[in-house]
């Protein structure tokens, strides 16, 4: 079956759906792109590029319509849109959706047996991690969204967290000492935040989960689960049942976890002896 055309005058992006809320408040207003030019500050082939959907709006130009027309911040919010979408673009498929749905969480709960998680990650250690298979203007770009994501750790509504790692994530020593050092300090200076728990499962802790994977608990919604595969392609595990054999598996590595208090010693003890 031929693949019916899309409707060319249906926004396919945020960047097109900007323009073509500008052409339709321009119009509306009975401007010209010159006389719209002239209220703004901007040159009306910028405007023009916008309103087409070949470039996207900028901060200040999203703010000057709202503050032109009245709109109560809404060209605001779909520029806020953009830089979100183009965010998650950066993120490997696999990982969008639960990205996306990290920021509602009311609890996380995360298992990492071979690598610290990305939300505790420092700049270096992340950039170390980041830099194995990556193209190198890539890099940067996948580490600004990573350091973003960390942003959750300090909101005013910030969820809990719940981190179970196992000693090898600790003791490998991703970048060389250095970096590791600053890795297991940061790990000591997260842990001492009331929302935030860290757990160490020592390697001869009866635990057989080989791999990662992160709980995500809401309070309005179902839980789900996104299996840690490497590289950002693991699945986002939405099933009831699939969550709750996940949710079991990780009260049972848990259980097997040192208690808090001594994991933030034996974290001290490992930064100590590297």
């Amino acid at each position: 079956m031929p693949r019916r055309p899309r409707d060319p005058g249906v926004p396919c992006s945020p960047t097109e759906y900007f323009g073509t809320e500008l052409r339709a408040y321009r119009e509306a207003s009975g401007l010209s792109r010159p006389q719209l030019s002239e209220r703004l500050g901007f040159t009306p082939q910028w405007i023009g590029q916008v309103e087409s959907g070949n470039s996207a709006p900028s901060e200040e130009f999203a703010e000057a319509c709202d503050t032109f027309f009245g709109t109560n911040g809404v060209f605001h919010r779909i520029w806020k849109w953009i830089q979100e979408l183009g965010r998650l673009q950066v993120l490997p498929p696999g990982f969008r959706p639960y990205a996306e749905a990290e920021g509602d969480a009311s609890y996380v709960k995360a298992f990492a047996p071979l690598l610290v998680p990305g939300l505790l990650q420092t700049p270096d250690y992340a950039r170390t991690v980041l830099e194995v298979g990556q193209r190198p203007g890539k890099i940067e770009e996948l580490l600004a969204v990573r350091m973003e994501r960390q942003e959750l750790l300090a909101k005013e509504d910030s969820p809990w967290f719940l981190f179970v790692l196992g000693e090898y994530a600790l003791r490998r020593k991703v970048g060389g000492r250095e970096v590791m050092c600053g890795q297991l300090e940061r790990l000591q200076d997260l842990a001492s935040q009331p929302h935030i728990t860290l757990q160490v499962v020592r390697d001869d802790a009866p635990v057989y989960q080989a791999s990662g994977f992160v709980l995500l608990e809401f309070k309005e919604r179902a839980s789900m689960c996104y299996m840690d595969s490497g590289g950002g392609y693991g699945p986002l595990l939405e099933n009831p049942r699939d969550v709750d054999e996940r949710a079991v598996a990780f009260d049972q590595v848990r259980s097997a976890a040192l208690p808090a208090g001594d994991s933030v010693r034996f974290v001290r003890a490992v930064m100590e002896g590297l």
